[in-house]
Order: structure tokens, then sequence, then C-alpha cells
């Protein structure tokens, strides 16, 4: 059996596994728990109880964190007609179909999201097979196929992250890194769990929230606890 790391054995002994914590404790403590040298990610994982299978039980959707969440995305625009507004909201690069043929013919991925307005996805469309796979085609419903273009760069650029259930019910999204304020980290997750507990389906019987647990890059779990858990 592999022994584990010094600095995981030290973080684990700072955690109560039998202990449900508040937001509060939770984000105040998280930091004290990270076994790595860099600046750890900071992660909170639900287990729903929903079918994603069912449509009224996908539970997905995007959030603006109040502080961020400490990592930084390049934004690509692709509009024919809004193009200065997209440069003055902060996208890292801006076009149209030359942006696309780019992408094709240089195999060139150096974004990580892409905001379109709806005159673009006749020419997106085609690329499906190519944006499709790597999950950076743009829609209506995540808020980056949009006429205001410039709100949604902003959002992006402000710490606006989608989540998605996975199959099994598990719900991954990164919401600070160690470095952050315990106050900005409780905000952070605070704006998480309250938009988790208003997704519940009205399908759903018994525990909606079988578990939700704190933890930073390779670091132990704290379960927490809060406001519409069941």
């Amino acid at each position: 059996m592999k022994k584990k790391a010094k600095k995981y054995e030290a973080a684990l002994k700072l955690v109560d596994a039998s202990k449900f914590y508040t937001v509060q404790e939770a984000s105040e403590l998280i930091d004290k728990t990270t076994a790595t040298k860099f600046d750890s990610t900071i992660d909170v994982s639900f287990k729903l109880n929903v079918d994603p299978t069912h449509a009224d039980q996908l539970i997905r959707g995007t959030l603006v964190l109040p502080h961020g969440n400490g990592k930084t995305k390049k934004v690509l625009a692709l509009t024919a007609t809004k193009q200065d507004e997209a440069k003055a909201a902060g996208a890292d690069f801006v076009g149209g179909k030359d942006m696309l043929e780019k992408i094709e013919r240089e195999n060139w991925f150096g974004f990580d999201v892409i905001v379109a307005t709806p005159d673009m996805m006749g020419e997106l469309g085609k690329m499906g097979r190519v944006l499709g796979p790597k999950g950076l085609m743009p829609n209506p419903k995540s808020g980056t196929v949009t006429m205001n273009i410039g709100t949604a760069v902003t959002e992006i650029k402000k710490g606006k992250i989608t989540y998605r259930v996975d199959k099994d019910g598990n719900l991954n999204i990164s919401i600070a890194r160690c470095s952050f304020k315990p106050s900005d980290i409780a905000d952070n997750l605070k704006t998480v769990c309250d938009a988790v507990a208003k997704s519940r389906p009205s399908t759903v019987k018994g525990v909606y929230v079988q578990t939700a647990v704190l933890h930073t890059t390779m670091g132990p779990g704290l379960k927490i606890t809060f406001d519409g858990r069941n």
C-alpha cells in the first residue's frame, strides 16, 4: 500500500472527518489543507440525487462568482458586426470567418472559450466536428451566443463559470485558489451552494444533495452543509 505524503498526512490531521463544516468554517480552514507547493485550486464537489437522463434533472447553468475563481480565460469573440465592442470588453482574440479558418487551417486553439453573435452561427455550425468534441461550441443557453457580446466577454473575464452534472449525478466546480482571502472563498462558495440548492428539480424526492465536499488540489476534503441541503 502506497504511503501518503507527509504534507497530506499533516493536512489530514486538521480535518474532522465526522464533522459537517459551515461555509464560513470551511472557507477559513481550506487553505491550511493544501498539500502542494503551488497555489492550489479550491473545488467544491457535490453528489446529487438526480437522474441526468431526465431532462428536468439535468443540473446545468452559469454563474458569475463574486471574486472570480483565479483562472483567467482567453476569450475568442466571433462577430461580423460588433468587433469593436468585443475588443473594448477585453476579448483576447476578435474576428469573424477568418478566425474559424485559422482554427481549421492551423489547428489553432489558443483560447478557452468562444463567444459569438448570432450572425456567426452559420459558419460555426460547419465547425461542429472540430469544436464540439472539445466543448468549445458556443450556445445561447450558456450565454455565449448573444448580441450583447461585450457583456458576455466582460462576465467571462470577471469569473463567469459554466457547470453541468455528469451522468452519475456528480457536480464539480472550481471556486477559488488558496491565496484567496477566506471571506472571498466564503462568498464564492455560498454563491455556488445557493445556485445548486435553487436548481433542485421538483421531481426529486428525499435528500437532494447527498454529499458536498470542499477540497484543494490533492488535499483532503471538508464535508460542508448549507441552507437548502435537503
